[in-house]
């Protein structure tokens, strides 16, 4: 048994897609970003840098893991599925891992946070974000120009990109013309425990449909940023 302790966000969803996809069990923990349960020191015992999502598993004496990553990859190696065993296949697993955690995310993290949150639209940082985040989206769909899956075969390289990539609109960035990216993203939809995973832990509303829970929600997360 797992105990997931997460939020509705894409790292969040990273792990949770990927338990459903796993098929393990788990139970979850909703932890209220808004109201600072990250920083709680129970909380921070599990993960000590105060962020979603972390998880314990229960079954290895009570392991706790920080770091959607490092989730994502102890989940594959228990269940011994999505991670190459052979060290090119892994390796290549593990370079578009990579590529999430420290490009795709942190980019499109802090192009949420200009163009979304902060109080002021600073135009050159919301540019500079949005232009870095489109230009690797551009690397993505090169890959997959000439690959099915990002990594060769369907792993949680397509797990974690995805689930940081189906959030553009909310970060502003501009998909036109990335056909590759676009048929890979739809089909992922359909892929075992993607549409329940993005449903832990409950279902977020599509806020963009209304804008005044866009406004709402950008307001509240303001807040974090200022923190």
């Amino acid at each position: 048994m797992i105990d997931l302790y997460t939020s509705p966000t894409p790292n969040g969803h990273k792990v949770s897609c990927l338990l459903e996809a796993l098929a393990m069990d788990y139970e979850t923990h909703f932890v209220n970003l808004l109201e600072g349960e990250q920083h709680k020191p129970d909380f921070l015992k599990i993960s000590p840098n105060g962020r979603i999502p972390a998880i314990v598993d229960i079954e290895a004496n009570h392991l706790s893991i920080f770091e959607s990553g490092a989730i994502m990859i102890y989940l594959a190696e228990k269940a011994n599925q999505l991670l190459p065993t052979d060290p090119a296949g892994r390796a290549k697993v593990m370079e578009w891992l990579m590529f999430q955690m420290g490009g795709i995310g942190p980019m499109m993290g802090q192009a949420n946070v200009f163009f979304r949150y902060f109080p002021e639209k600073l135009q050159p940082a919301i540019d500079r974000y949005h232009n870095e985040c489109r230009r690797l989206f551009e690397v993505v769909n090169t890959q997959l120009s000439t690959h099915e899956w990002i990594a060769g075969d369907y792993s949680i390289a397509d797990i974690a990109n995805w689930c940081w990539i189906r959030t553009y609109k909310w970060s502003g960035v501009n998909i036109d013309g990335l056909e590759h990216l676009n048929k890979w993203m739809k089909k992922m939809y359909s892929q075992p425990g993607m549409s329940k995973g993005l449903d832990v832990p409950f279902k977020v509303e599509k806020l963009l449909d209304d804008e005044g829970k866009v406004k709402e929600f950008s307001k509240n997360a303001s807040k974090m940023v200022k923190k």
